[in-house]
């Protein structure tokens, strides 16, 4: 495993970010994995040199943190990796129980320590921006966090890269900690971050962890078509990944890195993510597996270096998308 620091931090992170989504309570998603389940994925990750552990709140409505948290205090040195995980949707329909206002923001966080079983979580960030509440109002609340030492650094998640850049801007006017990250959906189906996002986060220092870097599997090579739902199940019932990808181009960049992978003797799960891992802001694309080849290919893809003539060929069939995600 290789390590580089996240953005123009201290912190070392793995090139590879191992997403917790898919662990907690299959009650909440069908593909998701039950704790006992989850355990060997942990293990694995920790055994291949992967430091870096990304969760959220509403993650199987809290278990997912509670999944992580148990598994990284049996296998991990706590000291040594760095737990992530995000606030914003709501874990129910009540009053002040989702959104970035200060109350949420503190109580969601207090919430999260508790879950995970630690004092302070590394990476703390906003899982999507609030179009209802002040930002001056969040970020002063995240900074609070900071100071208490609740939180060591702070990041954010899918947004346009203008409110980014704003919200950077009035902590930095204000002496308050900003985001050192990003978390957005950038992959080689879905590039349009490219636009913005990613030349804002280069030149500030902002180290980019992408969600959803296959595609929700289809960069893996494992349908027969766009409109293949039976490969797996995550395939099958997952609505959100038929509203990210569906259009008809999206297949032919799978063409294309199919036929990448197969004259190099590669997967495609490896050499979509090797694409990524080329680009200067990427830190670390977040990675979900719910078999263990899905983690050990995305170890193998952090040697992969492609040549010029293939980064070509893999980005030549792109067509420009509607912006989603956000």
């Amino acid at each position: 495993m290789n390590y580089t620091n996240l953005g123009h931090t201290g912190l070392k992170v793995s090139r590879i970010c191992l997403g917790c989504m898919s662990y907690g309570t299959p009650q909440w998603r069908p593909w998701v994995l039950d704790e006992g389940a989850s355990q060997p994925f942990f293990r694995r990750a920790v055994e291949l040199g992967i430091n870096f552990f990304d969760t959220a709140d509403m993650y199987s409505l809290g278990v997912s943190e509670e999944v992580t948290g148990r598994a990284l205090r049996k296998y991990a040195r706590l000291e040594e990796v760095v737990i992530a995980t995000k606030v914003f949707f709501p874990l129910n329909d009540r009053p002040n129980m989702g959104g970035l206002s200060r109350k949420h923001v503190v109580q969601a966080c207090e919430a999260s320590l508790k879950r995970l079983g630690v004092e302070t979580i590394d990476l703390y960030q906003i899982h999507r921006m609030d179009p209802e509440t002040p930002l001056e109002e969040t970020l002063s609340a995240l900074d609070q966090l900071v100071r208490q030492g609740k939180v060591r650094y702070l990041g954010a998640s899918s947004s346009t890269a203008w409110r980014f850049a704003k919200a950077l801007s009035v902590s930095e006017r204000h002496g308050w900690a900003r985001f050192v990250s990003m978390q957005n959906h950038y992959n080689l189906v879905y590039r349009e971050e490219e636009r913005e996002m990613m030349p804002l986060c280069e030149a500030e220092g902002i180290g980019v962890i992408p969600w959803s870097p296959l595609a929700r599997g289809l960069l893996a090579g494992t349908r027969k078509s766009l409109d293949d739902r039976q490969a797996t199940t995550r395939a099958e019932t997952d609505a959100f990944a038929t509203a990210l990808y569906d259009n008809p181009h999206d297949w032919d960049v799978v063409e294309a890195v199919k036929r990448v992978a197969s004259a190099r003797g590669n997967t495609a799960a490896e050499v979509s993510l090797a694409w990524l891992l080329s680009k200067p802001a990427v830190v670390a694309p977040i990675i979900g597996a719910t078999k263990l080849e899905h983690l050990e290919a995305a170890v193998r893809a952090v040697d992969v270096r492609l040549t010029p003539d293939e980064v070509k060929a893999l980005e030549a069939p792109y067509q420009p998308h509607a912006v989603r995600g956000i």
